[in-house]
């Protein structure tokens, strides 16, 4: 069944895939009016995270971002198929880097790189990233419960010297990656929720006291690398520009969970600047009223 489905849908993407742009985004712009007019898709977890992280906003306010946010939700979701067969010099033109000579000092001081980042602006373009760099890249995600289509997103990353790993996979690949001597760059959306009863850090995100994911930081210490923010900005429609900030090139001088919550405000300051690119259809507060005592 999983094949038949792969089968049928697979010629529908790739033939929207090769559209070009102008076509891409007046498909984007009728599922805007399936996905939030007519469906209304998690339209009410949408609005409750926005009340609830801009208590100060008026309801026109929270209208007004929902809107501006299913837009570019819907926008993501085309980008996401144009990968399929976007060129590579197509790419280039419309996700911009304003300082790649950050990771280039990084290589120059022969520094693998944690790379933290957001469910915010565009994550699915990074991985032209390694175009511009000589960094092995890998990227920590979940596996698909299609394994034809999990197969079909690996090779699309791996055209590009980008592997996707599960977490299960991702001490083990670096550490063999390490021994071989590999200069690494390892992507992690750090912003999702882990469960409650595992966590091993809360601390306020937008001023709701939540648990925090902390595998990024503890890899970086483990391994020793560098750990680095990248700060995506929405150019225009299909246009992007990431800036990268270095955290620390020496992560064993924090205190535990102290790069975590750099991690943090920097995101809360992108989404503060233009809210209307953070993924607010995820229940990414939905823990905040069992905080353990000791968090307290």
């Amino acid at each position: 069944m999983q094949f038949l489905i792969y089968i049928l849908v697979y010629p529908f993407l790739w033939i929207v895939s090769i559209l070009p742009f102008r076509l891409l985004y007046a498909i984007s712009d009728l599922l805007y009016i399936l996905i939030f007019r007519v469906f209304g898709y998690r339209k009410k977890v949408v609005k409750e995270n926005l009340r609830l992280v801009f208590p100060n906003k008026s309801k026109e306010e929270i209208n007004l971002i929902t809107k501006k946010f299913y837009h570019h939700l819907c926008d993501m979701m085309v980008e996401a198929i144009k990968s399929l067969s976007i060129s590579e010099e197509e790419m280039k033109s419309r996700y911009k880097f304003t300082n790649i000579e950050e990771i280039h000092k990084l290589e120059q001081q022969n520094k693998s790189i944690v790379l933290m980042c957001a469910h915010y602006g565009s994550w699915e373009w990074i991985f032209i990233l390694q175009k511009h760099i000589n960094h092995k890249g890998y990227a920590v995600y979940k596996r698909l419960a299609n394994p034809y289509f999990d197969r079909l997103i690996k090779k699309i990353r791996a055209k590009y010297n980008s592997h996707l790993i599960t977490t299960k996979e991702t001490i083990p690949v670096l550490i063999e990656a390490q021994k071989r001597g590999e200069l690494t760059i390892n992507g992690f959306v750090s912003d999702q929720s882990p469960k409650a009863g595992k966590a091993y850090h809360w601390n306020e995100f937008m001023g709701i006291k939540v648990p925090m994911h902390t595998g990024a930081e503890m890899l970086a210490k483990r391994l020793d690398m560098a750990i680095v923010f990248f700060k995506v900005k929405r150019l225009k429609r299909g246009f992007y520009e990431t800036t990268f900030e270095t955290i620390t090139t020496s992560p064993k001088e924090y205190k535990n969970y102290e790069i975590t919550d750099i991690f943090f405000k920097f995101v809360e300051k992108q989404i503060e600047e233009a809210p209307e690119y953070y993924l607010w259809t995820h229940k990414r507060w939905k823990h905040r009223n069992s905080v353990p005592a000791e968090f307290q």
